[in-house]
């Protein structure tokens, strides 16, 4: 497990740079199991810090699968993951001598029909909010960013391409169902509208 002070949705990319031994030692008995795909789990860290331990981490989190990595010559990690399914921790286990939990793959709990016309009006919104936050002198993804045609994980993107914090993305990753996503996706977009208006000359 690696966890981290920022949200992991399925289908979004993390680039991670991995230089704290434990961590090291973690991706080094990754890369040796020659059977499973070289996964971690992501969880946010809720309070503390990163680096050192003695953090409170959250209890959902996103298998995060390793597609690029590079080795630095001073022994980090240079990596970039992708996060594939969703994941709830029913224990913490001692960190030996990295973070481990036991856990449960967590698919969604309902399997909601989701007009097309939803989704696109929710892309419309998060373009739209992108366009004021670049016009505010910051970085956005790009305005032509593709979304998956899965509604499930169309959601997903939407909410790794939206303009939200790590605790609002962490609400999207935790509710249970399509249609409780697409509603907490909703309310974030709103909250976020609402700053930008504030923020906007």
């Amino acid at each position: 497990m690696f966890p981290l002070g920022t949200t992991l949705l399925p289908g979004a990319v993390l680039p991670l740079q991995v230089f704290e031994p434990r961590y090291r030692q973690m991706i080094q008995d990754i890369l040796r199991d020659d059977v499973n795909p070289p996964e971690f789990g992501v969880t946010m860290i809720e309070r503390g810090n990163e680096v050192g331990g003695g953090d409170k981490r959250a209890t959902i989190g996103t298998i995060a699968r390793i597609i690029d990595m590079q080795v630095t010559p001073d022994g980090r990690y240079v990596l970039a993951a992708v996060g594939t399914e969703r994941i709830r921790v029913n224990s913490w286990l001692p960190d030996d001598p990295y973070p481990l939990a036991d856990l449960d793959l967590w698919p969604d709990e309902n399997d909601s029909n989701v007009a097309l016309a939803e989704i696109e009006a929710l892309h419309r919104r998060v373009r739209e909010l992108n366009e004021i936050v670049r016009s505010l002198g910051e970085i956005t993804p790009p305005p032509d960013a593709e979304i998956g045609i899965d509604p499930r994980i169309a959601v997903y993107h939407l909410g790794s391409l939206s303009p939200l914090g790590a605790a609002d993305r962490h609400r999207l990753l935790a509710a249970p169902g399509l249609t409780e996503r697409i509603e907490v996706l909703t309310e974030v977009l709103d909250d976020a509208a609402a700053v930008l208006e504030f923020r906007s000359p």
